[in-house]
């Protein structure tokens, strides 16, 4: 997260991640969802709280979920089950379920299918938003494997040189383990910034940096500036000179795996909600567990340990800092800003629930 969507210090309500995680089940249980799903739910929010992503925490995502089932936009006791299937690979009809629920299901079929065969594979249809992308492709590596998930986010995401959203977000994440070193964890939308970072700086009333955004007619907005009320997003690299191609193509690659090979549809085509397509290697059937973890202790040791270009002190890779702050907060509890924990107080009082959060 760069430093400009962090809670300032001044103002920052540290909480426990346990608390957190006992109000957020207590509150995925007045939705109407069984108590492991409310759990298991829970469970990927915090994680994106406790290692800094919080524009997949409960800051930005609960209050929507909540709305979402008011609405009945989720369907808080799905009935999951297979329509199609190989000896390794699968497609599932979601059912309408939470996403951070399926997610966590369905990369554990493709974990299951691994074992026996090397590789294995799921895409769930008719799904719903399903958190940080991070948390199912980590999902791999206590069963040492390489673990990939991807899913089709809002269709807020422009064309290079167009003017109407074609693709969604569209994050995509790949975890590998390591031996000693924090293991190698990705995850970033294929969008220019990832949408909720857009509301982050609503909320926080920060500008927007050149290349984040295009204009109601689509051109890229080029300096750094606060966020129009009308706005799409553009793909990562803002413009073709700076790559933009290479992020759209990457996001119509999640169209097509989550999507099309789903059978529900791309872009403006999609049906039946989002889609989400996990990927599990199983790194035994391809070569030495052990010496996979040491050959990739040995390649995070050389990124960080190399010569530093002027104006940085250090270099680190995906997951690293992530490892890092989850060090911290674990410790000296989740920073949230004033108005998040105001939402979870009223929200609280109105569902009628314990109030957990005391400030650590």
């Amino acid at each position: 997260m760069l430093e400009r969507f962090h809670v300032p210090a001044d103002i920052a309500v540290h909480v426990k991640p346990d608390d957190m995680f006992a109000t957020v089940t207590d509150i995925f249980l007045k939705m109407g969802m069984p108590e492991d799903d409310a759990k298991q739910a829970s469970d990927v929010l915090v994680y994106a709280d406790v290692r800094g992503i919080e524009s997949h925490g409960v800051s930005n995502m609960l209050r929507r979920y909540v709305e979402s089932f008011a609405a009945g936009g989720i369907n808080p006791r799905p009935k999951i089950r297979i329509v199609r299937e190989m000896a390794a690979a699968a497609t599932i009809d979601s059912d309408g379920g939470h996403g951070l629920v399926i997610g966590p299901r369905a990369m554990q079929m493709a974990i299951d299918r691994a074992k026996d065969y090397g590789i294995g594979t799921v895409t769930a249809m008719n799904g719903r938003h399903f958190g940080a992308s991070a948390y199912h492709a980590a999902m791999a590596i206590e069963h040492d494997m390489v673990g990939i998930s991807m899913t089709t986010g809002g269709l807020n995401v422009l064309a290079v040189g167009g003017a109407k959203p074609v693709v969604g977000l569209n994050p995509i994440a790949i975890a590998a383990p390591t031996k000693n070193e924090p293991p190698f964890i990705f995850d970033a939308s294929m969008s220019s910034v990832a949408g909720n970072k857009i509301a982050l700086a609503q909320r926080l009333g920060v500008p927007v940096m050149p290349g984040w955004i295009a204009d109601a007619d689509g051109r890229p907005i080029m300096e750094e500036q606060q966020v129009p009320d009308n706005y799409s997003m553009l793909p990562t690299g803002a413009t073709r000179e700076l790559g933009a191609h290479k992020g759209f193509s990457m996001a119509m690659m999640v169209e097509i795996l989550c999507g099309i090979l789903g059978g529900t549809g791309a872009g403006s085509n999609r049906s039946q909600g989002a889609a989400h397509h996990f990927l599990a290697y199983n790194i035994e059937a391809f070569t030495d567990v052990n010496g996979f973890k040491e050959m990739m202790d040995e390649y995070m040791q050389e990124i960080t340990t190399g010569p530093t270009a002027p104006g940085h002190d250090r270099i680190v890779y995906a997951g690293l800092p992530e490892h890092e702050e989850e060090i911290e907060r674990r410790e000296n509890g989740i920073p949230y800003h004033p108005e998040v924990i105001d939402w979870f107080r009223e929200t609280c009082g109105e569902l009628d629930l314990e109030w957990r959060l005391t400030e650590k």
